[in-house]
Formats: C-alpha cells, sequence, structure tokens
C-alpha cells in the first residue's frame, strides 16, 4: 500500500561536469562588418627613379669616343652627364637603354657601351644622301658606378640631326636590385 507523498526535500549538491557534447550544425553567415578605419600613409621614400632621354645637337660625332648627347629632354634625377655623354648608375638594378638616330648619307655602326665594354654593337648601311633610321633598346644590369654610354665607328658615322631629324639617347631604372627584399 502506498502512503501520502511527503513534503520536498532540500536540493542535493552540485553533479560532476559532463562530457562535451558533439559539434553543432554551421549556422548561417552573419551580415558584413563595418569598415574599418583608415591606415595612416605608407613611406614612399623607398621609390627609387634614375631616368635620362637627351637629344644631339650636332651631326657626325667622333668616333670611338662616347657621344655627347646635349639636348636634355628629361633628367631630373641628373644621373646622365651631357658634358661627358656617360650615364652614371646610382642605384643598381636592371635598366633599359634605347637610342633613336636618324642616318644620312654614310653608314653607321653605332655601340652601347657598359662596364668599359662594348656590350651591342649595331650597323645601319645607307650610302648617298639618303636618310633612314636606326633604333635598338636592350635591357641590362647594373652596380653602382657602372657607366653606360653611345659611340659611333670611325669611317661608320653618319648619324645626323637637323631642324626636321632628331638623335635620341633615352635610360631608365626598370627595377632595383633590392626589390624583392623590401616585399619580403
Amino acid at each position: 500500500m502506498n502512503g501520502q507523498q511527503g513534503e520536498k526535500g532540500e536540493p542535493g549538491s552540485k553533479g560532476e561536469k559532463g562530457d562535451l557534447g558533439p559539434a553543432g550544425a554551421r549556422g548561417a553567415i552573419g551580415k558584413k562588418g563595418s569598415r574599418g578605419i583608415k591606415g595612416s600613409k605608407g613611406d614612399n621614400s623607398k621609390d627609387q627613379r634614375s631616368a635620362f632621354s637627351a637629344g644631339l645637337s650636332k651631326s657626325f660625332p667622333p668616333p670611338n669616343v662616347p657621344i655627347k648627347f646635349d639636348k636634355i629632354l628629361y633628367n631630373d634625377q641628373e644621373d646622365y652627364n651631357p658634358s661627358t655623354g656617360k650615364f652614371n648608375c646610382s642605384i643598381p638594378g636592371a635598366y633599359v637603354f634605347a637610342y633613336h638616330m636618324t642616318i644620312r648619307g654614310r653608314p653607321a655602326r653605332i655601340s652601347i657601351v657598359a662596364q668599359n665594354k662594348k656590350i651591342v654593337k649595331t650597323r645601319e648601311t645607307l650610302y648617298g644622301q639618303e636618310i633612314d633610321q636606326a633604333s635598338f633598346l636592350v635591357i641590362l644590369k647594373l652596380n653602382a658606378g657602372d657607366q653606360v654610354w653611345l659611340e659611333v665607328g670611325r669611317d661608320w658615322n653618319g648619324i645626323y640631326v637637323s631642324a626636321e631629324d632628331d638623335s635620341i639617347f633615352t635610360g631608365f631604372l626598370l627595377y632595383p636590385d633590392d626589390i624583392y627584399e623590401t616585399l619580403a
């Protein structure tokens, strides 16, 4: 026989923590957060620049010496010296050099000289009073202190300029040697 139910007793002591259950299903993607504050301006003092472009003012420059391109079109960093005709490398790296010459009346043999060696030699074989164009572009790896210039060979000096015809020498830094070190 069952008796009457007694009064509710005092709560028992807290039991031990149970085991961690399995991971639940992934929830829905939340709303896009607000835009963060703008960062501070970066340091652009590491931008390294070197470029020049110069024209010739007198036809038929002397052979086997640097051609003095003395009509400066651009030379903000002053790495090209118009009084010597030489580019002076101040930033080691890869450089692009190009020339575009007007040739008149005789052949032209043009050399790009770097590190005191004729790195590139080209020729335009033109005779008579005809006018033609000679162009060339090359990429060179230079160290600080290296010099680059153009020369013509003896008896192969048809480089010409006039009010309607220019002869131009151009060079610029493609990228400095330490570009990958600064990115690392």
